[in-house]
């Protein structure tokens, strides 16, 4: 993957990520910053979501842990546990929420 590729599919996570959340039935808040994006829960904790260009990576940081993501097979994966990008996410938001929530992207 080059650099254009890797943007424009980062962009289209995040992305994917806020409309996620707008349909989430969950208050949780969000802010997005050139490349950025921060969850912010009820309960003051937070996730945040970014872009890491030079390594073709999505970070997140979440309450308790921080993770890595590469593409491939068609899909964002953890480069330690192998999870898939959206059933991590899910638990992650679920943990901080205090409540079972499951996203999923387009």
């Amino acid at each position: 993957m080059n650099d254009s590729q890797y943007n424009l599919m980062a962009d289209d996570m995040l992305l994917a990520i806020e409309d996620a959340i707008e349909e989430c039935p969950v208050d949780i808040d969000y802010e997005s910053v050139g490349g950025l994006l921060t969850l912010a829960f009820v309960n003051g904790s937070k996730i945040i979501i970014n872009k890491q260009a030079p390594l073709h990576e999505i970070w997140v940081a979440t309450k308790f842990n921080g993770h890595h993501f590469e593409f491939s097979n068609e899909q964002w994966h953890d480069k330690r546990s192998g999870d898939e990008f959206w059933s991590f996410l899910s638990q992650a938001v679920s943990i901080q929420a205090d409540t079972e929530i499951t996203l999923a992207g387009e």
